[in-house]
């Protein structure tokens, strides 16, 4: 209440007092030079102060009242002159805003109210421009959607016509083409459900439209059986794969089923860009209230700017070139486990140096005693 009176009193941040202080000086200045002009009239000038001794009272009233109006006018318009001009460039910068451009600003050089609605005005005008760049943003989303999906579908479709039309009209040597032309036909069918597996999935976790089974279950325990699970396909592709780990619990809750799938992606993506023969490295340690998970791997180095991409969907780096096997994704790995891990409240993060990739989850853990009472929930728990 204090400092709201103290700031009204400040001629420089209250224009109620900055009016006040006007009309008083009006009213000042008004008696002053409409006096002087009295005593010119009368005294100095004596033809006029003659003819004037002859008007009645009421005439003399009411010209006295004019020429004290005018002047009342005169001089707080003068006063106020500043403040109407600020109004007017106010009014301006606002219909300039309304007609749609979002780059203009206005002086917000006063630190009274004014001043204060020259500041949110440009806060308007930068929240409406971030607005129209999000909606510009969001509708050339939608046209790369449909550019990458359109390409993604149909690079194995045409394949996969490819191959019936050679079965369709028999043009293969012997069965032995037969039988490849079926085998690379039904791989690039398993690669089409693929992609429109990833893309369904991350339609939904990128909509709203997921519902997680939360549980508390060990991550120690899962990560080892999807690091078993790993191991002998990343050894057919000269990768060794090491785990580093304490052998206890590491508690969080989580669902099973799309921590997997994420973790999944972070092996798979490592898989794709190790260089050969190499090694991929498995971490897990616990600091503080977290629970930390890393997929370390070494490929060929990348910009910085590239690093920043990895996470956005459809973004496809180069493939090592040692396994040219290897088949292509749609780009939508990573930024389906980052979508993943954000939902279980945690972080996805990727540091590099040098051809050196680490991608770190970093999960809230579950206290000892909590876990314990949703162990029986968390059966996976084999070592690596």
């Amino acid at each position: 209440m204090n400092k709201h009176l103290l700031t009204s009193l400040n001629w420089n941040r209250s224009i109620r007092f900055k009016m006040l202080g006007s009309i008083l000086a009006s009213f000042a200045m008004m008696a002053i030079v409409t006096n002087m002009i009295d005593y010119y009239l009368t005294n100095v000038t004596s033809v006029v102060g003659y003819y004037l001794s002859f008007m009645p009272d009421f005439v003399d009233t009411t010209l006295t009242l004019v020429f004290y109006l005018f002047f009342f006018l005169l001089f707080f318009f003068l006063l106020m002159r500043g403040t109407v001009r600020y109004l007017r460039i106010l009014s301006e910068g606002l219909m300039k805003i309304a007609q749609g451009n979002m780059e203009t600003r206005v002086p917000a050089k006063r630190q009274d109210e004014l001043g204060a609605i020259a500041q949110n005005i440009n806060f308007m005008a930068e929240q409406l421009q971030d607005t129209m760049a999000r909606e510009r943003r969001t509708e050339m989303s939608k046209m790369e959607l449909i550019t990458h999906v359109s390409h993604d579908l149909r690079t194995p479709l045409t394949s996969i016509i490819g191959y019936l039309n050679l079965l369709q009209t028999d043009r293969y040597e012997d069965m032995a083409a037969h039988r490849r032309y079926i085998d690379n036909a039904s791989k690039k069918t398993q690669q089409l459900k693929k992609l429109i597996d990833d893309l369904f999935e991350y339609t939904r976790l990128t909509g709203g439209d997921v519902k997680l089974d939360l549980r508390k279950v060990d991550v120690g325990g899962l990560l080892a059986q999807v690091g078993n699970e790993f191991e002998p396909i990343a050894q057919e592709s000269g990768l060794k794969v090491t785990m580093n780990r304490e052998e206890r619990a590491y508690w969080c809750r989580i669902d099973p089923e799309r921590f997997v799938r994420a973790l999944d992606n972070l092996l798979v993506n490592a898989l794709k860009f190790s260089l050969r023969p190499g090694n991929i490295a498995i971490s897990l340690e616990e600091k503080g209230t977290n629970v930390f998970l890393a997929v370390e791997n070494w490929g060929n180095p990348i910009a910085k700017e590239q690093e920043q991409l990895l996470f956005e969907r459809f973004y496809k780096a180069e493939p090592s070139r040692t396994d040219p096997l290897m088949p292509a994704g749609a780009g939508l790995g990573l930024s389906i486990a980052r979508n993943i891990v954000l939902l279980h409240g945690g972080k996805l993060d990727l540091t590099h140096e040098n051809g050196h990739f680490t991608f770190t989850i970093e999960l809230p853990r579950c206290d000892a005693d909590e876990a314990a009472s949703g162990s029986a929930a968390a059966g996976h728990t084999s070592s690596l």
